[in-house]
C-alpha cells in the first residue's frame, strides 16, 4: 500500500558536522543499551507464581496441556492472538506480529524455549486463518477452558455490559473481546510450571522487527498517532 508523501524536515549539513551529531547520538543509544540490558536483568529476575489450574489446549497434536506444550524444554513462550470464535479472520495487527515469528522460531529451540500461539477460536476456525497466511508456527486453541481470561487477553460478558475491564494490569473501558498479549511460563526439573512474565498494548512492540527497521529511516513508522496501526494489512492485502 503506498502512503503519503512526508516531507523530510532536516538540515543538510556538511560530511564533519554530521560525524559531530551522529557521535552525540552514539553516546546516547549506548546509554539506552545499557538501559535496556538492565531492564532485561530486572524482568529475569521477577518472582513466579506457581500455576495448580489446569488447562487441555487442542492443537495439532491433539488434546495438550500447558505442561505438554514445553515440548521438553524448560522456557514457554505464548503469544495470544487476537482470533475469537466465530471471527472471520484475525486481528490485523497480530497478524502483522505473527509475520515475525517464524523466523525467530528457527533459533529459539537452541535455547532452550519453545514459541506457541494460542487463540480463543476453535482449531477448525485457526486452521484455515493458518493456511492462508503461510505461517509454519503451532498454533492451539484454547477454547474449552479459561486460559484467555486468566491472562487477561479475553473478557466475559458482565465485563463487556459493565465498560470495565482489566488489561495491561489496570482497569479501563471495554475495547473488544479479545486484546492481544505475551506470556512466559517456566519448567522445573519437577515438572513444576511456574509464570514468569506476561506483556500487553505497546509492551509488544519489541516483538515486531519491521518497527525496528522503521524506526532506522528518515520517515520513521510515519503512522497516524491516534490509530498508530491503521496502515497495517494482512500480507496478503496489500496492493502493490
Amino acid at each position: 500500500m503506498k502512503t503519503p508523501e512526508m516531507e523530510l524536515d532536516r538540515e543538510v549539513v556538511s560530511e564533519a558536522e554530521w560525524l559531530v551529531a551522529r557521535k552525540d547520538l552514539l553516546t546516547r543509544e549506548k546509554e539506552f543499551t545499557r538501559q535496556r540490558d538492565a531492564l532485561s536483568a530486572a524482568r529475569r529476575s521477577l518472582p513466579m507464581v506457581k500455576i495448580d489450574k489446569e488447562y487441555l489446549f487442542d492443537g495439532p497434536d491433539g488434546k495438550e496441556t500447558l505442561a505438554d506444550l514445553f515440548e521438553g524444554r524448560s522456557q514457554l513462550i505464548v503469544y495470544h492472538f487476537m482470533l475469537g470464535p466465530g471471527w472471520e479472520e484475525g486481528c490485523k495487527s497480530c497478524s502483522y506480529l505473527a509475520d515475525h515469528f517464524d523466523g525467530a522460531n528457527w533459533h529459539l529451540p537452541h535455547r532452550d524455549v519453545t514459541f506457541v500461539v494460542i487463540s480463543r477460536a476453535p482449531l477448525t476456525e485457526i486452521k484455515p486463518c493458518q493456511k492462508r497466511m503461510g505461517w509454519r508456527f503451532k498454533w492451539l486453541s484454547s477454547n474449552g477452558n479459561d486460559f484467555n481470561f486468566d491472562y487477561h487477553v479475553s473478557f466475559p460478558k458482565e465485563e463487556e455490559k459493565a465498560n470495565k475491564v482489566y488489561y495491561n494490569y489496570g482497569i479501563g473501558q471495554f475495547i473488544s473481546d479479545e486484546l492481544p498479549g505475551l506470556s512466559v511460563f517456566y519448567k522445573d526439573e519437577n515438572g513444576n510450571v511456574f509464570h514468569t512474565y506476561s506483556t500487553y498494548a505497546r509492551g509488544l512492540d519489541t516483538l515486531v522487527g519491521t518497527y525496528n527497521l522503521l524506526d532506522l529511516t528518515p520517515k520513521g513508522r510515519d503512522e497516524n498517532p491516534e490509530s498508530t496501526m491503521d496502515w497495517v494489512r494482512r500480507h496478503d492485502q496489500y496492493v502493490k
